[in-house]
């Protein structure tokens, strides 16, 4: 069975992308799918990194915990809010950290706002840092517009139905990108 990390990039107060985040896990757990856990960046409250993780002489434990968890993934999924058309600093932060850990990694992206476009303006700018570390972004997308209101605080989708049809086709886009790689490395 894959294993997918599914990255929670807002640290905003009173965030709800996490809300998306929290929704994936109990989707792909109950549905027997993969394995799925977290990482909230939330909990991490990185600083800045002035290097990446490769060139940094004393990295911190906490930060070769990260890295060791994107690494072994097999797939990632993004859950990212749009804030003024682009992602959380907090997710850049994290993305540059990183470079051999996300080369051909199967990374899915879902979109978060409060609006009611669901964040699908931040979708080029981060495919294309990923892209740059030769990360494989997933060609699916998964945009929430209004999260405040699809979402409960638990992360319980207010249409279930609708938003677990939409989920089936975005997961199993991942999953099939993980297949092929997994494929591809015997």
């Amino acid at each position: 069975m894959s294993n997918i990390i599914i990255l929670s990039s807002s640290v905003r107060v009173g965030r709800a992308s996490n809300r998306v985040a929290m929704y994936f896990k109990k989707y792909i757990e109950e549905n027997k799918l993969a394995t799925a856990a977290i990482i909230d960046l939330n909990e991490y409250q990185f600083p800045v990194f002035n290097e990446r993780l490769k060139f940094q002489t004393n990295p911190t434990a906490q930060t070769l915990e990260f890295a060791e968890k994107i690494k072994s993934a097999d797939g990632i999924l993004i859950v990212t809010p749009e804030y003024n058309g682009g992602y959380p600093a907090a997710l850049k932060n994290v993305v540059d950290l990183l470079y051999d850990e996300w080369h051909r990694k199967p990374t899915a992206i879902a979109t978060v706002s409060n609006g009611g476009f669901g964040g699908t303006q931040v979708i080029t700018s981060l495919q294309f840092s990923l892209w740059k570390m030769k990360a494989w972004t997933v060609p699916a997308m998964f945009p929430v517009p209004k999260v405040q209101d699809a979402f409960d605080e638990q992360g319980n989708a207010t249409d279930k139905a609708g938003t677990d049809k939409r989920a089936d086709a975005f997961v199993k886009e991942l999953l099939w990108c993980i297949e092929a790689k997994s494929k591809m490395n015997k």
